[in-house]
C-alpha cells in the first residue's frame, strides 16, 4: 500500500512539473514572443486574447458547443465529423459563466494533466520509474502537445484512452468498458481501441469478461452513431463528413508520394516537375553522405562524436525538409519503434499502436499525421522506453522537441496551419 502511495505521489509531482514546464514554454511562445514578431504574409499578428487558442479545428468545437451539430452529405467538411465528448464538456462548463474559449482551454488542459499522471503510473507499473519519466517527458514536450493546450480534444482523448489501456493491463474490465466507451466518444481515433482490445485479449488468452469489456468500449461510438441516425438520418454521418478533408478511403498513394519527393528533392522541384532548385538537392545529398560517412567510420570517430554529429545532421535535415519530414518520420518511425520493441512492450500497447497505424494508413489522407500519431500513447511509451536506454540521445531528443514546440507554437499563434 505504501509502495503504491509513493508511486502515485512521485507520478503526481513529476507529471505536474513536466506539464507545467511544457505549458509555460507554450504560453511564453504564444503570448509573449509571437506578439513581438512582424505579421507574416497570409498570417495574423500575435495577440493576448483568448481567441488565439481557438482557431482552425477549434472553431468547429466552439460552434458545436454553442449551436449544436450541422451536416449535409455534400462532400464538404461539416461539424458532425468532430466527436461529441469535448463540446459537451465545454457546454457544461459554460453554465458556470465562462466563455466558450476559456471552458475549452480548461477542459483540455485539465484532462491532459490527469492523463499525464495516469500515463506515469501505468508505465511505472509496467516498465519501471525510469521509463515512466522518459515517457512522461516525451508526451509533454512533444511539439504536438500544443493541441493539449488550445481548444482541441487531444488532451481529453489521451486521458481516457490511457485510463482504458491501464485498466486492460490490470484486468479491471468494468473500468475498461467505461473508460474505453468514453474514449470512443472523444475522437475518431478511438475506433482503433476496439480491435486493439479484442486482439490483445486473444493474444493473452483472456476470458470472456475481457471480450465483453472490449465490445463495450464501442459504446461511445455506437451512441454517437445512433445520434447521427436520429438527427440526420445517417448513422455514418461522422464518416461521410470527413470527405471535406479526406475525399476517399484507402491508402493515399499520391499524398505519400508527394511527401517523399518533397523530402528528397524539395517542394519547389516537386511542384515544378524538374530540378528548378538544385541547391536543395545538393544539400540533401550532402546530409545523406555525411550520415553514411559517420556510420562507416563510427568506430574510429568514437560514439560521442558520432552522436553529436548525428544530432547536428538531424537538425540540418529538419531545417531543410520541414513539415513533410516530421509527418513522415512520425508514422514510419513510430511503426519501426513498435516493431523494434515488440518483445518489450505490453501486448495492448503494441496492438493498439499497430491497429492505429492500420486505421491511419487506410484513412485516405496525409493531413496532420504528426498530430494524430501524437494522440496515441503507444508511440510515446515506445520512444520513452528507447530513450531510457540511451540517455544522451534522450536529452538531445527532448531539446529538439522543445525547439519544435516553440516554432510550432509561434506559427499557430500567427494563424498558420500546423500539424
Amino acid at each position: 500500500m505504501n509502495k503504491y502511495k509513493n508511486l502515485v505521489q512521485d507520478g503526481l509531482l513529476f507529471a505536474i512539473k513536466m506539464w507545467l514546464f511544457s505549458r509555460v514554454i507554450l504560453l511564453i511562445s504564444m503570448l509573449m514572443i509571437a506578439p513581438l514578431l512582424k505579421t507574416p504574409f497570409h498570417g495574423i499578428t500575435g495577440t493576448l486574447r483568448w481567441s488565439l487558442f481557438s482557431i482552425w479545428d477549434a472553431i468547429f468545437y466552439k460552434n458545436i458547443a454553442v449551436s449544436g451539430y450541422e451536416y449535409m452529405n455534400d462532400g464538404y467538411g461539416h461539424s458532425v465529423a468532430f466527436f461529441p465528448l469535448f463540446p459537451l464538456l465545454i457546454r457544461a462548463i459554460m453554465y458556470t459563466g465562462l466563455s466558450v474559449e476559456v471552458a475549452g482551454i480548461l477542459v483540455n488542459n485539465s484532462a491532459f494533466l490527469i492523463g499525464v499522471i495516469i500515463l506515469y503510473i501505468w508505465t511505472s507499473e509496467c516498465y519501471g520509474h525510469s521509463v515512466a519519466r522518459w515517457t512522461t517527458t516525451v508526451l509533454t514536450c512533444f511539439p504536438m502537445s500544443l493541441f493539449c493546450t488550445v481548444v482541441y480534444a487531444e488532451g481529453l482523448y489521451i486521458l481516457f484512452s490511457t485510463a482504458a489501456l491501464r485498466a486492460f493491463d490490470r484486468q479491471q474490465y468494468g473500468w475498461l468498458a467505461l473508460w474505453g466507451a468514453i474514449a470512443t466518444a472523444a475522437r475518431p481515433t478511438g475506433i482503433s481501441l476496439i480491435p486493439a482490445f479484442f486482439l490483445a485479449a486473444w493474444r493473452e488468452r483472456r476470458g470472456i469478461k475481457a471480450y465483453l469489456a472490449s465490445l463495450a468500449t464501442s459504446g461511445g461510438l455506437l451512441l454517437y452513431s445512433l445520434y447521427c441516425q436520429v438527427k440526420f438520418g445517417d448513422p455514418l454521418a461522422f464518416i461521410h463528413a470527413q470527405k471535406g478533408w479526406r475525399p476517399s478511403l484507402g491508402f493515399d498513394w499520391k499524398g505519400w508520394s508527394t511527401m517523399f519527393w518533397e523530402i528528397t528533392i524539395g517542394p519547389i522541384n516537386q511542384k515544378a516537375g524538374y530540378i528548378k532548385d538544385p541547391l536543395y538537392l545538393l544539400l540533401f545529398i550532402s546530409i545523406i553522405i555525411a550520415f553514411t560517412l559517420l556510420w562507416i567510420f563510427r568506430q574510429r570517430l568514437g560514439y560521442s562524436l558520432v552522436d553529436y554529429g548525428s544530432f547536428s545532421l538531424i537538425l540540418f535535415l529538419w531545417l531543410l525538409a520541414g513539415d513533410p519530414l516530421i509527418n513522415t518520420v512520425s508514422v514510419l518511425g513510430g511503426a519501426y519503434l513498435l516493431w523494434y520493441l515488440r518483445n518489450q512492450l505490453t501486448s495492448i500497447t503494441l496492438t493498439y499502436g499497430f491497429c492505429f497505424l492500420g486505421l491511419i494508413l487506410a484513412s485516405g489522407g496525409t493531413w496532420s499525421l504528426s498530430r494524430i500519431i501524437y494522440g496515441v500513447v503507444s508511440f510515446s511509451v515506445a520512444l520513452g522506453l528507447l530513450l531510457s536506454r540511451h540517455p544522451r540521445w534522450g536529452y538531445a531528443t527532448i531539446c529538439f522537441f522543445t525547439l519544435l514546440m516553440v516554432t510550432i507554437s509561434l506559427r499557430f499563434a500567427q494563424g498558420f496551419w500546423v500539424g
